[in-house]
């Protein structure tokens, strides 16, 4: 039993199909197969049932590769205290990140860290909040930045700060008025919303206090995009709830449009989500240092104010 054959049956697992793990492990199909066959001989028992596509593991095989998963984690760690020895700060991190934080937040973020780290590579990718947690436990990220929290006792949470909704408003609403307001002022119907799947739709909603109607309206408009629904607002009637740091750029004819609500305000927990067994996490910690260097100073305390925490669905 070699660690190589450890690192191939935790792929074929991960991408259910020998031809993709062969290609993520960069060696060929019959190199894979020949090593799990192996691997296989050599415990006495089939890992895998490949008359099913996507193949999937068998009831020990789920076991095996469990198992596998921690062997693999613990012999990273070895390349880990030896870079923490030497004080080296090199390496590869690999980040999820949620949609609705991702272009408010990493510019910010990826600059710093690539000017104070040159020899870190960094990989990010914009995931919903589902596919970064499944990407966490397969051990294809490192970390996610996600609202939480999750509920999921295979993860960690490290909350960072608490970002706060506001609404942003059409000329023609009737909340121009108002210094603040609550979400009792708000009509359901006139709220641009993301598409279903989007925990902030959810968070919205939960602010809102109701549930969206499923009364025909003469126009629905399906979007993954808060800059959207900003322009949607800008151009035509209705409301919108943003998270606060998408109006950290706004003109001052936008901030106009922006009413925050009153205390206590509706927010959502930001935090930095890994796997309970994550490595790299020298890296990790500089990340969470640079989010937070990165955001406004009244959002940087991790303590929850006067706030109304509004939890991801």
């Amino acid at each position: 039993m070699t660690l190589v054959q450890l690192e191939y049956i935790v792929a074929v697992d991960t991408y259910r199909s020998f031809g993709i793990a062969a290609e993520k492990c960069f060696v060929t199909q019959p190199t894979m197969s020949m090593q799990v066959q192996k691997l296989e001989e050599t415990l006495g028992v089939k890992l895998f049932d490949r008359s099913k596509q996507p193949v999937l593991p068998t009831e020990i095989g789920s076991e095996v590769i469990e198992q596998a998963r921690i062997i693999l984690k613990e012999s990273h760690k070895l390349n880990e205290l030896i870079s923490n020895q030497r004080n080296i700060i090199t390496g590869e991190l690999r980040i999820g990140i949620i949609p609705t934080m991702a272009p408010y937040l990493m510019p910010k973020v990826i600059s710093a860290f690539m000017e104070k780290y040159p020899d870190v590579q960094l990989q990010i990718w914009e995931y919903m909040t589902d596919q970064i947690v499944q990407e966490l436990k397969n051990g294809l990220l490192d970390c996610g930045i996600l609202s939480t929290p999750l509920e999921d006792k295979s993860l960690c949470e490290t909350p960072l700060f608490y970002e706060s909704f506001v609404a942003y408003l059409s000329k023609s609403s009737p909340l121009i008025s108002k210094k603040n307001i609550s979400a009792k002022d708000i009509n359901i119907e006139d709220l641009w919303l993301l598409n279903e799947g989007h925990c902030m739709r959810n968070q919205i909603l939960n602010i809102c206090n109701r549930k969206k109607t499923d009364e025909q309206k003469p126009l629905e408009y399906n979007t993954d995009s808060v800059e959207t629904l900003k322009r949607m607002v800008e151009l035509n009637k209705g409301i919108t709830l943003l998270p606060e740091l998408s109006i950290s750029d706004f003109s001052v004819k936008q901030l106009d449009r922006v009413r925050y609500f009153k205390t206590p305000e509706p927010s959502r927990e930001i935090s930095i989500v890994t796997h309970r067994n994550f490595l790299k996490r020298r890296l990790i910690l500089i990340l969470e240092k640079e989010i937070i260097e990165a955001i406004p100073k009244r959002m940087r305390s991790k303590k929850k104010k006067e706030i109304m925490e509004i939890k991801p669905d």
